[in-house]
């Protein structure tokens, strides 16, 4: 039974894990961003001073047993004729309400994903409520993840001005893990807020697991503009403090023009790699779909390329 922890948050998370929870013989975990300040995840935040629960209710999604009632319970979203509960996820007041109850953000995850029969172990990063910020080409300081994205400044590194912890329960995983794969998500808003907790920074310093880095396919205007594959991987290594990464993982899917053409319109391009030798091992999968013109990761395929990567290494 091999140990396979993932790190990451957002929507490419969830994908990677409804994937990798079709593969026999691995024990699975996530680690999930809780920094996140938008939407509704924000505004209860702001009102109960808990972590952020959007992601880690994402993910209990996608690790879910089945496409029951209860996950489709956990999506809603109230409209805009809801009132007061207008644009909030009902998902997100069902974690906060059992955090409240049971004064315990992390053991309200736990009881949750018992009631999703939820296949793995979800850990949030940390069970406070943090302010992640960001330093910007320009000098300046940005607080607060949306701020971040949607300040239209360039990122140079994200950090946090408090002292941020963890719990050993999280810690254990990584000491234990056999794999730990390090996306999919966005580089400085869902990927760094996790290991640049300095337990968890120190914890993947000193594991003895593999650690796989899923490249993201598209750059993010603002956050990784321009930025190619090496880029991505020395901005984890900065923020880590050592070259942990022993292999990334790219496409090779072929991208109709359609979509190059509708991304270009975000100022977003494909992640190339800039040269041919590495310290790390590079592997070349099919990962992607293109609905719609829009670049998503497939379960299925995510399946096949880590089925193939746990042959090799």
């Amino acid at each position: 039974m091999k140990k396979v922890l993932c790190i990451g948050g957002g929507t490419g998370q969830s994908a990677l894990l409804k994937g990798l929870k079709q593969i026999e013989g691995i024990e699975l975990s996530t680690v999930v961003a809780t920094a996140d300040d938008g939407g509704s995840t924000g505004q209860l935040r702001s009102v109960f001073n808990l972590p952020a629960m959007g992601d880690v209710r994402n993910v209990m999604v996608a690790l879910a047993d089945s496409e029951d009632l209860m996950t489709k319970i956990m999506n809603h979203r109230f409209d805009s004729n809801s009132g007061q509960l207008s644009g909030h996820n009902l998902g997100n007041i069902i974690i906060s309400a059992l955090a409240i109850d049971g004064k315990d953000f992390y053991r309200a995850v736990v009881e949750l994903c018992r009631i999703l029969r939820v296949k793995g172990k979800v850990y949030p990063s940390t069970i406070q409520s943090v302010t992640l910020k960001g330093h910007m080409k320009d000098g300046s300081i940005v607080s607060g993840e949306t701020q971040i994205r949607e300040s239209n400044k360039q990122v140079v590194s994200v950090f946090y001005d408090e002292q941020v912890s963890t719990y050993p329960q999280l810690l254990k995983a990584i000491e234990e893990a056999d794999y730990i794969i390090v996306g999919i998500g966005s580089l400085f808003t869902s990927i760094l807020p996790n290991i640049i907790i300095d337990d968890i920074r120190n914890a993947l310093c000193k594991c003895e697991g593999k650690v796989i880095y899923y490249c993201n396919i598209m750059t993010e205007k603002g956050e990784t503009d321009s930025y190619s594959v090496e880029q991505h991987v020395e901005a984890i290594h900065k923020h880590i403090g050592a070259e942990i990464v022993d292999a990334v993982v790219i496409s090779n899917d072929i991208f109709p023009d359609s979509v190059i053409k509708s991304y270009s319109l975000e100022e977003a391009e494909i992640v190339r790699l800039a040269e041919e030798k590495h310290k790390y091992r590079v592997y070349r999968h099919s990962l992607l779909t293109f609905d719609r013109n829009l670049v998503r990761h497939d379960p299925a395929k995510v399946r096949d390329s880590f089925l193939e990567i746990m042959r090799d290494m």
